[in-house]
């Protein structure tokens, strides 16, 4: 089970994708040869929107990977906006730094490099958008400190949460069992937590999108 439409719906979208865009072609492109997990494009999309209509003026990424929803992210804040993004390995981080370079938003963009679950609590700025991308089984400790640094009325992204469609299935290859279980306690979780308004979107990997009120 490797994706949440059927393969005729997801060619018949992808027909309407226009990328003129090199470095996102390149990214995307190093992400598959190298096989490093990134953000769908059709997610990558729908944050640029919610930029576009939220207007943040801080975000926080927790999973850099190569920075590739990073960069997208820079590209559509405002002037003075601000994305810190945490990530642990620091050979993604040199590679990061090297895309983020080719990006022309290097000004909006500051890495932290090492743990998130070491890093969070330390951070004081109140985010406008918070987006978790990490180890699944890290889930729900970088919900809580998240939702600490998360402003009323702030939005938080959450990845995966379809998890390849096996949160749904009824047969989950042994590989996936460990992390299924996770993602299905977190979705339980976050979709009856008291602090935001959530949904999950079949977007993806399965979006979820959390105000806090």
């Amino acid at each position: 089970m490797n994706n949440i439409l059927y393969p005729p719906q997801t060619e018949y979208l992808k027909s309407f994708r226009q990328v003129n865009d090199q470095l996102i072609l390149e990214m995307e492109d190093y992400a598959v040869k190298h096989n490093i997990p990134i953000l769908s494009w059709q997610s990558a999309e729908f944050m640029e929107q919610l930029i576009v209509l939220l207007k943040p003026e801080s975000v926080l990424e927790i999973g850099t990977a190569i920075a590739y929803t990073t960069i997208r992210i820079a590209r559509f804040l405002k002037k003075h906006g601000i994305i810190h993004t945490i990530e642990k390995s620091s050979e993604n981080i040199k590679i990061a730094e090297k895309f983020i370079k080719k990006s022309g938003v290097a000004e909006k963009i500051k890495i932290y490099p090492g743990e998130a679950d070491d890093i969070m609590p330390g951070l004081e700025k109140k985010y406008d958008l918070i987006f978790l991308d990490a180890d699944k089984n890290d889930y729900k400790k970088l919900f809580d400190h998240s939702l600490t640094l998360l402003r009323s009325g702030g939005v938080i992204f959450v990845d995966n949460l379809l998890w390849h469609g096996y949160a749904a299935a009824k047969r989950v290859p042994a590989s996936y069992k460990n992390s299924t279980r996770h993602i299905k306690d977190f979705n339980t979780m976050f979709m009856n937590h008291k602090s935001l308004k959530s949904s999950i979107i079949p977007i993806g990997d399965g979006i979820g999108l959390g105000i806090k009120i």
